[in-house]
């Protein structure tokens, strides 16, 4: 992981780890969806091909959504289904790939999706860096070869931290 965007953040809250292969990285995001309420938002960063949307499928199946997950990069939002143990709640799977400037997320509904009643997932969010709350779960991932992953998991605010040493807990112990 390299650059601004994995900022050296010292705190024991904060979790890097290294993934191996895409289905590692699916796992891992399935830990965490098991644990996300309503409200919780997920700002992933991370180049090209990094496996946001493979955390993303992982985070969807800890749902219990049976919904196909793809990169929504040309509809920017896509919206699935939690299973019926979360009562179908609504997952937002938000990627700003293709935006260019700050002005273009005034027309995609991003703020009634961050206040909204489901799980809120965001593909390239240091695009929105200014339109996002500052509490929430960012996700950085970066390659460290054609199949290993680099994530680090950087909680912002006190929910995010409790739900980074679940995730610990849970997919580590």
């Amino acid at each position: 992981m390299s650059d601004r965007r994995a900022r050296i953040v010292h705190s024991p809250h904060v979790l890097d780890f290294v993934s191996h292969s895409a289905a590692q990285t699916i796992r891992v995001g399935q830990r965490l969806g098991e644990l996300l309420q309503r409200g919780d938002l997920v700002a992933l960063q991370g180049d090209l091909g990094a496996g946001k949307t493979h955390l993303i499928k992982g985070i969807a199946l800890g749902l219990g959504s049976a919904d196909m997950v793809n990169s929504p990069s040309f509809v920017l939002i896509n919206q699935y289904r939690a299973g019926v143990q979360r009562d179908g709640m609504p997952i937002y799977h938000v990627d700003l790939y293709r935006i260019e400037r700050m002005a273009e997320l005034a027309g995609i509904g991003l703020e009634e999706l961050l206040d909204g009643d489901g799980v809120c997932l965001i593909e390239w969010a240091e695009r929105a860096e200014g339109w996002l709350p500052a509490e929430r779960l960012d996700v950085y991932l970066g390659h460290l070869s054609e199949t290993k992953r680099v994530v680090r998991f950087v909680p912002r605010g006190r929910r995010y931290e409790e739900l980074v040493d679940a995730l610990k807990k849970a997919a580590f112990s």
